[in-house]
């Protein structure tokens, strides 16, 4: 059949033939070996209503995330990523030509040209190859941490009091240090008044809040908490040429910290909702933000953590960013969330056991009516670089599905050299402001002062109720030996009177302390030493 005669051409040629500027996905397939001259597409001013990359592992994903940062680079709009495995570095190294990417290309009519593009690298925790990236435990704040911790409700309310008492009583919270010592002034003696009218910290919430830190501070993250604390206006940037810059955080450890990466993502996206003013719709977004491994995000989170994630999404487009989730089956994001999402790039899924039998029924059932007969067979179908593609059009409306062959990328589909990077990173305007740490005054040093002034005070007291006590007792030696002074001595029974008066003197109580506090006097002045502090 040719084009114009088949239905899915037909219906895929109208849908994706937009007027603005858009990126270029690859070319409709109309079965598993033909293609058709039909571009795939998707609007560049919609990119801010998000989207979602899925697929089995080895199916394309990173190389589809690849593309799409290649062409909003080129578009002039900034883009956030991590890196997982290390491949996507690649982007900054012009890609290798072989035949494989020359047929590729081809048949997709892809004027293929190989090309690197401006990357910047970032370190989380202090791990890796790039600019450190930080944050202050305040920034950061209670309900994240709490995710990060794993805390149930009743401890995530006690860990909001910390912060909230930290923040009245003038005390900073830049890193776990500060955190941690706050929670154990709380529960000591010293400063469990100065709760009593909050309602208290249990020892035993203490006890699961500090035992936790002790394990994030394992994973890396006393690296990741402190000063200079990273700007997230900085991924924003554009080159003197006009494109955008690609800012990707190496995470070579992932799997010995998920909760860490996820809710470090989840900050970046509270923060640049924070501090970005509103724009509405706009020709491009200001920043595109691809969310790698987001099944790690919702894993055993919260109902209101979940509501507070869809809340970001649904109102950050408004700010000009877009969110791409990515990650293996659509069933991995919550409903609230995956309806917000109006770009679908899916690739293939399998189904081995029944959950995965579920699972593909499941996102079948989120795409908008297909034109082909069992969509989902299509999808366990797909090879490696294929995937079924829905945009929004420029209106605002679901495009039609297309099974489309993706395009290649220009730059290196691998790692860069660490040499290469390692001199980037210290080439970058970014290393001077982040590089080196900052260790200011904060909770943790505040606490010891006043602790330290405390025992001072207390100290001066004791001297001083002691030096009242002496003076009491020698106020009443003095006393009674006057008295003994003034009676007569003419009778031995007066004399043995006189006597007794003395002896009871000498072994009263108060004697005995006034004569050991000046026999320590006597002792320390010989060995020189002072009262202990």
């Amino acid at each position: 059949m040719t084009e114009t005669q088949d239905p899915i051409s037909a219906e895929v040629a109208a849908g994706y033939a937009f007027e603005g500027p858009a990126l270029e996905l690859g070319g409709l397939m109309l079965d598993a070996t033909t293609l058709s001259g039909v571009p795939v597409r998707i609007p560049l001013a919609m990119l801010n209503r998000h989207g979602l990359v899925a697929g089995a592992t080895g199916t394309g994903k990173t190389k589809t995330l690849q593309l799409l940062a290649e062409q909003l680079s080129a578009a002039g709009v900034p883009v956030f990523a991590a890196d997982i495995k290390g491949d996507l570095s690649g982007l900054s190294v012009p890609g290798a030509q072989n035949p494989k990417i020359v047929d590729r290309a081809a048949s997709v009519g892809q004027q293929w040209q190989a090309q690197g593009f401006p990357v910047e690298f970032f370190a989380l925790g202090g791990q890796g190859t790039g600019i450190p990236l930080r944050v202050t435990m305040t920034a950061f704040g209670p309900t994240l941490l709490s995710k990060v911790l794993g805390l149930n409700d009743t401890q995530e309310s006690s860990l909001g009091l910390v912060f909230h008492y930290a923040d009245q009583a003038g005390l900073p919270l830049l890193d776990l240090a500060d955190l941690r010592e706050v929670v154990k002034y709380l529960t000591s003696d010293e400063g469990k008044a100065d709760l009593k009218d909050l309602g208290g910290l249990s020892s035993a919430t203490a006890g699961v809040i500090l035992r936790e830190l002790i394990a994030f501070s394992d994973q890396g993250a006393d690296a990741f908490f402190g000063e200079p604390e990273f700007e997230t206006s900085d991924f924003l940037r554009t080159t003197a040429d006009g494109q955008g810059l690609i800012s990707l955080v190496e995470l070579p450890n992932l799997v010995d910290r998920p909760a860490v990466f996820s809710t470090f993502l989840m900050w970046l996206l509270a923060d640049l909702f924070h501090d970005l003013p509103e724009v509405g719709d706009v020709d491009k977004p200001k920043l595109v933000f691809f969310f790698d491994e987001a099944h790690l995000l919702f894993n055993d989170a919260s109902k209101a953590f979940l509501d507070a994630i869809a809340q970001t999404v649904r109102l950050i487009r408004s700010k000009g960013i877009g969110v791409f989730f990515v990650t293996q089956s659509p069933t991995d994001v919550p409903d609230n969330v995956l309806a917000q999402l109006g770009s679908r790039v899916q690739h293939q899924l399998r189904a081995a056991t029944p959950n995965d039998a579920k699972a593909l029924k499941q996102t079948v059932n989120t795409y908008p009516h297909s034109s082909y007969a069992d969509l989902g067979q299509v999808i366990l179908s797909l090879g490696i670089g294929e995937a079924i593609v829905t945009v929004m059009n420029e209106r605002g409306a679901p495009t039609p599905v297309a099974w489309t062959r993706l395009r290649a990328p220009e730059s290196l589909m691998g790692a860069a050299e660490n040499t290469a990077m390692e001199q980037a990173v210290k080439a970058s305007p970014l290393f001077a402001k982040y590089a080196e740490a900052v260790d200011r005054e904060s909770a943790r040093e505040k606490l010891a002062a006043k602790l330290e002034a405390g025992a001072a005070r207390a100290q001066e007291e004791q001297a001083t109720q002691d030096q009242a006590t002496q003076a009491t007792a020698e106020d009443k030696l003095r006393h009674e030996a006057d008295r003994a002074a003034k009676r007569p001595k003419s009778s031995g029974r007066s004399t043995r009177r006189d006597k007794s008066v003395v002896e009871e003197v000498i072994t009263s109580t108060t004697f005995r302390q006034v004569a050991r506090t000046a026999a320590r006097e006597i002792v320390r002045g010989m060995f020189g030493t002072g009262r202990r502090r």
